[in-house]
């Protein structure tokens, strides 16, 4: 896919699924945008008011944040734009959502404190470490997401699941299913 990388901007790339190698001519774009986005991030974790900080996650998502959305801060963002958030969801405090290779959080989600949202990664090879490898994460209607859960690239949490307190969540998650553990596996179904 080298002729991409003259013709597609590595954002559109990473949404798409595309590696993105260390010596990418566009990389240094991502670091850019994270410290415009960390700027913003500044100022959303030291506001306190909820419409204030919606606000503030607007601008970080460039999407438009339902007034019944919550957030407890602090929140860690590096990019955002690939972050979209529905109604009514709650996120508590100290997540940490990694999102360049998207991030889709469907209406009545709640995700507890301490949750990792990560749709990015490494490859395994040393030789290509430094490659970034992007993976959507899509967290559907009324799940459940548990305190210090990890959720990672490439993963699709179904409708009303839920997933247990420190999960680590590398596959699909059943809709009306509860997982858990290291890694996570279905502990039941819901009725």
């Amino acid at each position: 896919m080298l002729s991409n990388q003259h013709t597609e901007d590595i954002f559109k790339r990473l949404r798409n699924g595309e590696i993105i190698t260390a010596n990418d001519p566009e990389a240094y774009k991502m670091k850019e945008a994270s410290f415009l986005t960390k700027k913003l991030l500044v100022q959303l974790n030291n506001a306190a008011e909820p419409a204030e900080i919606r606000d503030l996650l607007s601008k970080i998502t460039s999407s438009e944040i339902d007034n019944s959305v919550d957030i407890f801060t602090p929140l860690y963002i590096n990019y955002g734009k690939h972050t979209k958030i529905g109604k009514n969801v709650f996120i508590n405090f100290d997540c940490v959502f990694l999102d360049l290779g998207g991030i889709t959080i469907e209406d009545n989600v709640l995700i507890a404190p301490k949750v990792s949202l990560l749709s990015e990664g490494h490859p395994v090879s040393p030789n290509n470490r430094h490659s970034l490898v992007p993976g959507h994460i899509h967290i559907r209607k009324n799940a459940w997401i548990g305190a210090g859960a990890t959720i990672l690239p490439v993963v699709t949490i179904g409708e009303n699941a839920i997933v247990a307190a420190g999960a680590v969540v590398s596959k699909e998650v059943p809709a009306n299913s509860v997982v858990g553990g290291v890694p996570a596996k279905i502990i039941k179904t819901i009725e």
